[in-house]
């Protein structure tokens, strides 16, 4: 690889190529596992869907997959067409899970190219056709399926997860940095867990609300906002019913919902961000 004037290699979403149809790739990383990344991304995806967009989903966490419960992918068998892998279309979106192409219950005991190689084949041999946002759930710290997606595909950008603790900012401090050093900007922070909602309706803090948030602000990043948990939303996550945490009715009143959407808006406002960082000023005269 060429280096950079600096005497540096050049980060790896410099040379990284875009993917056709698409025209936003959104990694959804974490520091640590059990932050509820998954939940996030799946609940990000759809949200975006039910605002007019054309949304896939890959399951890029090889060795942990979760969107066969968390989508109810279970009954559905997993379509080849001409060579290509056909995404599953559900909830309004498109989702693709290297748990709907092995044993449900076998374990991936597979060493770093073997997850390389898998991983590049979800993303390349996916008929994705023309989406305007692919949410891309990773596996949690900051292994190398992160550097295979930075060398594999040009993001728009990633969002970081973190639950209010501090031993979780910790670990999202470092991925934040990785993403950094591999070229990727890092769209906004997003506070999973932020408070419980008991069946009353009562919030408590159990992690200490606003943990993520701060840090958030020491790291310069934009804050996408928080999400709370209930008994509701993690029901729909064992029945892989998304769309119940959309309704207020179903997900126990309107906080979950309304959470969701403000996150969904504004990741969709970084993003335009990000573009307008990309493309540059343009200077019109008439």
């Amino acid at each position: 690889m060429s280096e950079t004037a600096g005497g540096a290699p050049p980060a790896p979403q410099s040379v990284a190529p875009a993917l056709p149809g698409v025209r936003h790739a959104i990694a959804v990383g974490a520091g640590k596992g059990g932050v509820g990344k998954s939940t996030i991304a799946v609940n990000l995806a759809v949200a975006l869907a039910r605002r007019g967009h054309a949304v896939g989903l890959l399951d890029g966490d090889i060795y942990g997959p979760s969107l066969p419960t968390m989508l109810g992918l279970h009954a559905l068998e997993q379509a080849v067409v001409a060579g290509k892998l056909s995404p599953h279309a559900v909830h309004g979106i498109k989702a693709i899970t290297i748990g709907k192409l092995v044993e449900a219950e076998k374990p991936l005991i597979w060493r770093g190219p073997m997850a390389h190689g898998a991983f590049k084949q979800l993303v390349e041999r996916t008929d994705w056709g023309e989406l305007d946002y692919l949410v891309i759930d990773l596996p949690p710290g900051t292994g190398d399926v992160s550097l295979t997606l930075a060398q594999t595909l040009r993001l728009t950008g990633a969002v970081m997860v973190c639950t209010p603790q501090r031993v979780a900012q910790d670990d999202a401090v470092r991925a934040v940095r990785m993403f950094q050093q591999l070229g990727i900007p890092v769209l906004g922070v997003v506070e999973n867990m932020s408070w419980f909602i008991g069946d009353d309706g009562k919030e408590y803090d159990i992690f200490g609300r606003g943990g993520a948030e701060m840090m958030a602000q020491r790291l310069g990043l934009p804050f996408l906002g928080a999400v709370p948990i209930n008994m509701a939303l993690r029901a729909s996550s064992d029945t892989g019913e998304p769309l119940k945490n959309f309704d207020p009715d179903a997900a126990g009143g309107r906080a979950l919902p309304d959470a969701l959407e403000t996150l969904a808006g504004n990741l969709e406002a970084q993003v335009a961000l990000a573009a307008m960082r990309t493309r540059g000023p343009e200077l019109r005269v008439s």
